[in-house]
């Protein structure tokens, strides 16, 4: 049985703030099937200690305000080589880098499904905008040229984000 909808949505949360915070890394693993305990693993790699504790701290704040989850256990806090966040349904797993490396837990989950976490492939949320504007740009230039008119009096409900 794979992983519910909860979790899975939970752990795109937890990827999405991971992401936000520079985390590096960030995959998921469907557990459900070699563990009775848990539906998801979540890796995510800080480059050094503060970051570490940067990240588990904002996946925790992004749980808490949109799904009012909060860990049952937090381990790893005082030396910050590995956070875990125990949630029951899905335990997420912070490490440092060279934590990371040494454990390559990877390895171990590599037969279980991954879970598509959904991540922007590249840039930071400023860069999705912007592209978001080439993007509408292009699709008027081409209707432009497609012979396709825009009448200025109707009413546009979204503006169209113009390039600075």
């Amino acid at each position: 049985m794979p992983a519910v909808q909860d979790s899975i949505e939970c752990a795109r949360i937890a990827a999405l703030a991971a992401d936000k915070v520079k985390a590096e890394d960030i995959v998921a693993f469907d557990v459900t099937e070699p563990l009775a305990i848990t539906d998801i693993f979540l890796l995510s790699t800080g480059n050094n200690e503060r970051q570490v504790l940067a990240i588990a701290e904002e996946i925790e704040k992004e749980l808490h305000i949109q799904r009012q989850r909060d860990a049952r256990t937090r381990e790893g806090l005082e030396d910050a080589q590995w956070v875990l966040l125990d949630y029951g349904d899905f335990v997420i797993h912070v490490m440092h880098k060279d934590a990371r490396e040494y454990y390559s837990l990877e390895r171990l989950w590599s037969d279980c499904p991954k879970i598509d976490l959904q991540l922007p492939e590249a840039g930071s949320p400023s860069d999705a905008a912007e592209n978001a504007a080439k993007a509408a740009n292009t699709e008027n230039q081409e209707s432009q040229e497609s012979g396709s008119t825009v009448d200025s009096s109707e009413d546009v409900t979204a503006p169209v984000p113009q390039e600075r």
